[in-house]
């Protein structure tokens, strides 16, 4: 293909497709044919580089030059690359990794076709932690000039929103099931899930659920960092929802043609699975963060973990105890920051009492927030948490997931500290190490990560610098991501301040203060 004058696409075409051409694009010019190739120029547009997709795979994309990429930031060439991708095909994945910004790049290629009026409406399905800090806010930042709201909420609330005239409607993946008749009924011009392998598994409601709603016209477009990364046979719910001729009918034909049963209850990939499930995953456009040669060295992503109603009543029991506390009294830096830490505590999910003992808190949205930041890279990551009984919490949790990680706190001895590190940066477990802050937030080198999750803020600029310089330092090689999980008002007020490089012992009186009200 080339493009003639930037108006027109010249193509050389078996004479044989030239009729199936000219009934399914509008406007081609044939210049010569003589019997076995046909010249024709496919007029440039939107709608004829979508079809000639359809046609033969890929087409020269007019994006490029009649979009001029609104937003508060220009966009990179990889992201560029990846809008202008999603726009020439209807359902299609996008596997690029997590922190290549791939958000915006879907958000741009909706606003051009919203531009050319091939789509009027979005609904952006995606998890929880997600839809205000990465989505809406990235809506905000990039089109600005579109409208967007989430549902969230009673099923009211969720109705109002999806009925209403937004541009792009954002809902978690639960709460689809929910309006799904007010999601029929007005239906989406495109479909985009985001952490797609959410809906790995046919027989899930969430599954069945999103089937129904994909009519033969909805544009769908998936998105994960890590298709299929646990097993083969999760390839098959996704292929069914974008690339259903890819997969055989039925699931156990999938199992049958990319795995071996080694024994009764045993099934291991064959050696021609990765490129069954590459096959199957099509079309797809990916790009690894160390392919992003102009993205910057750190980026980072914050995950609102709503607080569940257990958590939110005692830490306003708390708030309300300390303001009678706090009434008339003189507040010390030293106070401040011992009653902060207490409902940064109860906002991790764990706290001591009076007596020392320990009472563990429902944090169940966080923790699926931990598992979805795993399951979106294919590298080793580091959880800091600050508080020793929430430590445990945590590391309980991945056991039962069957993420094998190691602990390091003050409790590890030195030589041992010294074992886990050196495992963790040479083998392939453990893939997770959840450390106390100030047990190794110094002089440790932590490569084989490239994401850092801070499980809850830490007290101190320093501390929170130093722990990211665990991964950001000689010996790295990817680009890095750091996360923050927020759920508390405390919380989102600390994580500005340490973004910030605020002085937190100047400031943790005011924060008190206003953490109170007073």
């Amino acid at each position: 293909m080339k493009v003639v004058q930037d108006t027109a696409v010249h193509m050389v075409v078996p004479s044989k497709d030239l009729q199936h051409i000219l009934g399914f694009i509008d406007r081609v010019e044939v210049l010569n044919d003589n019997g076995f190739d046909a010249n024709i120029l496919v007029y440039w547009g939107l709608p004829e580089m979508q079809r000639l997709v359809r046609i033969y795979g890929d087409a020269p994309n007019p994006m490029e030059k009649e979009y001029d990429w609104p937003g508060l930031f220009t966009p990179f060439i990889h992201q560029r690359i990846t809008a202008s991708y999603l726009v020439l095909r209807d359902r299609c994945f996008c596997f690029n990794e997590a922190g290549t910004g791939k958000t915006s790049s879907v958000i741009w290629g909706a606003d051009y076709m919203m531009n050319k009026g091939l789509i009027k409406r979005v609904l952006v399905i995606c998890p929880l932690s997600i839809m205000y800090s990465a989505w809406q806010a990235d809506i905000f930042k990039t089109a600005m000039h579109r409208t967007v709201a989430i549902a969230h909420g009673d099923s009211a609330k969720r109705k109002k929103v999806i009925s209403g005239e937004y541009e792009f409607v954002i809902i978690n993946f639960d709460g689809v099931a929910t309006v799904e008749d007010e999601i029929s009924k007005v239906g989406f011009d495109l479909i985009v899930i985001d952490e797609a392998n959410a809906y790995k598994t046919v027989s899930t409601k969430r599954w069945k659920t999103l089937a129904k709603l994909i009519t033969p016209t909805t544009r769908l477009w998936m998105m994960t960092g890590t298709p299929a990364s646990q097993s083969p046979l999760d390839a098959f719910g996704l292929a069914k929802l974008v690339n259903p001729a890819g997969v055989p009918r039925f699931f156990g034909a999938w199992r049958d043609k990319v795995m071996h049963q080694a024994s009764r209850f045993k099934w291991v990939p064959k050696t021609t699975s990765k490129n069954d499930v590459y096959t199957a995953l099509q079309p797809a456009i990916r790009f690894e963060k160390a392919d992003c040669l102009d993205l910057p060295d750190l980026v980072y992503q914050t995950r609102e973990v709503p607080l569940t109603y257990q958590v939110d009543k005692y830490y306003r029991a708390l708030k309300k105890e300390m303001l009678i506390t706090a009434a008339g009294e003189q507040i010390s830096a030293v106070n401040a920051a011992a009653m902060l830490s207490k409902l940064l505590q109860i906002s991790g999910g764990a706290m001591y009492t009076d007596t020392k003992e320990v009472v563990e808190f429902d944090v169940s949205p966080r923790l699926n927030a931990l598992m979805e930041v795993l399951d979106e890279t294919q590298h080793k990551v580091i959880v800091f948490v600050p508080y020793t009984h929430t430590i445990h919490l945590v590391s309980k949790f991945l056991n039962q997931q069957g993420v094998i990680n190691e602990v390091i706190n003050g409790a590890v001895p030195a030589r041992e500290r010294s074992e886990i590190i050196n495992r963790f940066q040479t083998q392939t477990n453990p893939r997770v190490l959840i450390i106390q802050p100030q047990a190794a937030s110094h002089g440790v080198t932590l490569t084989a990560a490239d994401t850092v999750v801070f499980w809850s803020p830490v007290m101190s600029v320093e501390t929170y610098l130093q722990c990211i310089a665990r991964i950001d330092r000689v010996g790295q090689k990817n680009s890095m991501t750091v996360v923050h999980l927020q759920g508390s008002e405390a919380e989102r007020k600390i994580y500005h301040m340490l973004r910030g490089k605020v002085n937190m012992h100047e400031a943790l009186v005011e924060l008190y203060k206003q953490e109170l009200g007073i």
